[in-house]
């Protein structure tokens, strides 16, 4: 089933609803500062876990005790959709179990 890119207006919208998200570009960001490397290193995993899950994937960046992400959508002309709104949503509930902010 194919994905349906976000209108600028449907982006902005959810983006209000994602605090430390942006659109950069044609892609949402956000970055992390955690308490340690081992704990960035952490949460890189969980995430993995969780695009694996979606079968959606992100570019992930680690850092010494950061963590940064920028994701849109391949199938859909690189926009942002609603796969993309969804990854940021679970990486966002998983974040402060990690400790990062």
């Amino acid at each position: 089933m194919p994905v349906e890119p976000l209108s600028q207006k449907e982006v902005e919208d959810r983006l209000a609803e994602l605090p430390g998200w942006s659109l950069d570009g044609d892609r949402l960001t956000r970055s992390y500062r955690l308490g340690s490397h081992f704990a960035a290193t952490a949460m890189v995993v969980h995430i993995a876990q969780v695009q694996e899950e979606l079968d959606h994937h992100s570019d992930l960046t680690l850092g010494y005790d950061t963590v940064s992400l920028s994701v849109h959508t391949h199938s859909a002309g690189g926009a942002v959709t609603e796969k993309d709104i969804e990854l940021a949503r679970k990486v966002e509930d998983l974040a402060p179990g990690h400790g990062a902010h």
